[in-house]
C-alpha cells in the first residue's frame, strides 16, 4: 500500500501511509491507541475507502475493492471485535468460514490443521461459540481465518485481553502459520510481543508511519518511549 489517506466522513485519520508485506513475511505495525493502525487494516481489506493512495496485492490493484472480493483473493482479516457466529458451534463456525468463500474442498484436512494449532477447539467443537472463554473465542477467530489458507493474514490486536500464557501460545501459533508460507501483518499494542515475532516493524503515530526497521535493530533499542 502506498500513500494512503483515510478517514471517517470529514475526519482524516491516516495521512500518506505506506507499507509493504512481502510473500511469507511477518510484519508488525505498532503505535499508541488511536494512531490509525486499525483504520489502515480495514482499508487494506476493503472495509474502508481510501481518499488517496493505492493498495496493491500480488500485483493487482485492490484499492477500494470489497472485503468479499479481497477475501476470495487470499486475504483474511481477524478483527479486534468479536467476529464469530455466537449461536453456532465451534465446528459450524469453522465450516461456515470455508463455505462462505467456496473453499470447502479438503476441509477435513484443514480442520485437522486448525485443531493441531488450537487443540482446545477440537475439545470444544460441539460447544456454542458464545459459551467459550475470551481466549478460546480469539483462537476460534484465528482458526476461521487460517482455515481458508490465506496468503496474507491481517490481525488486529489478537493479544488483547489474553493472559500472558495465552499470549505466548498465540505467538507460537502465529510463527507456525508463517512457516507454511502465510504472510502476516500484525497490529499490536503489545509492543514486546510484536517485536519478538516480526521480521520488520512499522511504527505509527497520529496517523503517520514514522519508522520502518528490522527485528534486529528494534530489539537493540534501549528504549521505545521516544516513538510513542
Amino acid at each position: 500500500m502506498t500513500n494512503l489517506d483515510v478517514g471517517y466522513k470529514d475526519k482524516q485519520v491516516v495521512y500518506g501511509a505506506s507499507l509493504k508485506v512481502d510473500a511469507g513475511e511477518f510484519v508488525a505495525l505498532i503505535g499508541h491507541n488511536g494512531a490509525g493502525k486499525t483504520t489502515l487494516l480495514k482499508t487494506i481489506c476493503g472495509f474502508l475507502k481510501t481518499k488517496v493512495g493505492e493498495v496493491i496485492y500480488k500485483g493487482d490493484m485492490i484499492t477500494n475493492k470489497s472485503p468479499a472480493i479481497n477475501v476470495r483473493k487470499g486475504l483474511s482479516f481477524v478483527h479486534q471485535e468479536k467476529s464469530l457466529f455466537p449461536n453456532l458451534s465451534v465446528l459450524e463456525n469453522l465450516q461456515l468460514a470455508a463455505y462462505a468463500i467456496g473453499k470447502s474442498s479438503g476441509l477435513d484436512q484443514r480442520l485437522e490443521n486448525v485443531y493441531r494449532l488450537f487443540p482446545i477447539l477440537k475439545e470444544r467443537e460441539k460447544q456454542l461459540a458464545e459459551t467459550l472463554s475470551g481466549g478460546q473465542q480469539k483462537q476460534l477467530a484465528v482458526g476461521m481465518a487460517i482455515l481458508v489458507n490465506p496468503d496474507l493474514l491481517l490481525l488486529d490486536e489478537p493479544s488483547l485481553g489474553l493472559s500472558p500464557n495465552l499470549v505466548k501460545d498465540l505467538g507460537r501459533v502465529l510463527k507456525e502459520i508463517q512457516k507454511v508460507g502465510t504472510a502476516i501483518l500484525l497490529v499490536e499494542q503489545n509492543v514486546k510481543m510484536a517485536i519478538s515475532l516480526a521480521q520488520r516493524i512499522y511504527v505509527m503515530r497520529t496517523g503517520q508511519i514514522i519508522l520502518e526497521d528490522t527485528h534486529e535493530n528494534m530489539t537493540k533499542r534501549e528504549t521505545l518511549w521516544d516513538l510513542f
